[in-house]
């Protein structure tokens, strides 16, 4: 075993890096990837391998990339091959790496279909990594006796996201997620919103990955279509709060509402609805999104107190210096590995 990391995606659509505008239209999955990729890049070889990437490989960030062929054993020989949500992959990548260790990085609640793979993951010795002790606890309760290890780690945010100097627009509100993710519930929840409040507006960021039927847009919604993290930022610290009322669909973890949280926009979730009372850095954030008159009071609430203060924080322990020590540790070679690390040197 060669001792170092290799990351295995089957599922991004086009093939992706660290380096300026290639994470461009993906979601935070990808974009997550790349920078555990590129933090334990230092101190361990690092490869990522696609199914998408076609040709040359390519180097960024001390992080090598190259494409995938399942037919035959990793090129480099890894020690550990962190595989991205695929269930089918791993005992694959077990079975052609007999020494290898093999986790699956779970960053979606799987299917039904998953629990017929699951007694396969636990006799290859397959681990699963989650994103959220809310996604880990479900996932546990979901396989039940058949669940192999399981354990998480949360996605991270930068370590320099902080409040700034931004004005806060007491009538803007921002949506900032793919459409699949409640939109059109969202609309209409923010329809009745606008009754209540007129001169609200909602920005809607779409990272562009898939298209979704939401019905009919309201009046007073700004579509900003796909933007650059920065932009998206900006827009974070102009904007009186993250707007998702809605109940449709669960986030394992919830990386936008982290990073609004961290420049102090706050977010309005729907309280026990995937991992959004763990990620929300107060509890305020969450409340029962089905209660229009509980959710325009809150948002009246924060129209009061814009400019006193940042209206969230960031939680420490989603910083990527944290959260990059806690996979350093989790991939730590075994003690054998150590053993025949210091037998090479002698």
């Amino acid at each position: 075993m060669s001792g170092g990391i290799t990351f295995v995606d089957v599922l991004a659509p086009r093939p992706y890096s660290g380096a300026p505008g290639a994470l461009s239209g993906l979601g935070g999955t990808e974009a997550t990837l790349v920078r555990i990729a590129e933090r334990l890049a230092p101190a361990r070889r690092v490869t990522v391998r696609q199914s998408a990437r076609l040709g040359h490989d390519a180097l960024t960030g001390g992080v090598r990339y190259g494409g995938l062929d399942l037919r035959h054993p990793l090129p480099e020989a890894p020690g550990t091959i962190v595989v991205i949500n695929s269930w089918k992959v791993a005992p694959r990548l077990a079975r052609l790496h007999p020494g290898a260790r093999v986790i699956v990085w779970q960053h979606v609640f799987p299917g039904r279909h998953n629990r017929a793979l699951a007694p396969a993951l636990r006799a290859a010795g397959v681990e699963l990594v989650c994103v959220s002790a809310t996604h880990a606890n479900w996932l546990r309760g979901f396989l039940g006796a058949d669940a192999p290890a399981i354990s998480h780690i949360h996605n991270p945010i930068a370590d320099d996201l902080r409040p700034d100097d931004t004005p806060r627009d007491r009538d803007l509100l921002l949506f900032a997620s793919s459409p699949h993710k409640g939109l059109g519930q969202v609309f209409r929840r923010f329809e009745a919103l606008k009754r209540r409040l007129p001169a609200l507006r909602l920005a809607v960021a779409d990272p562009g990955y898939l298209a979704w039927a939401t019905g009919p847009v309201p009046d007073g919604v700004i579509p900003l279509g796909r933007l650059e993290p920065s932009s998206l930022i900006g827009w974070m610290r102009r904007a009186l709060c993250l707007f998702y009322p809605q109940d449709q669909f669960a986030e394992t973890f919830g990386l936008v509402i982290a990073e609004a949280n961290a420049v102090g926009c706050p977010a309005l979730l729907h309280r026990g609805l995937g991992a959004n009372d763990e990620v929300a850095s107060d509890q305020s954030q969450c409340i029962d999104t089905a209660d229009g008159t509980a959710v325009a009071a809150r948002i009246q609430q924060l129209r009061e107190a814009t400019g006193l203060r940042p209206l969230a924080a960031a939680r420490p322990e989603f910083r990527l210096s944290r959260v990059a020590d806690q996979w350093a540790d989790l991939l730590r070679p075994a003690a054998a590995d150590h053993a025949l690390i210091h037998a090479t040197k002698d």
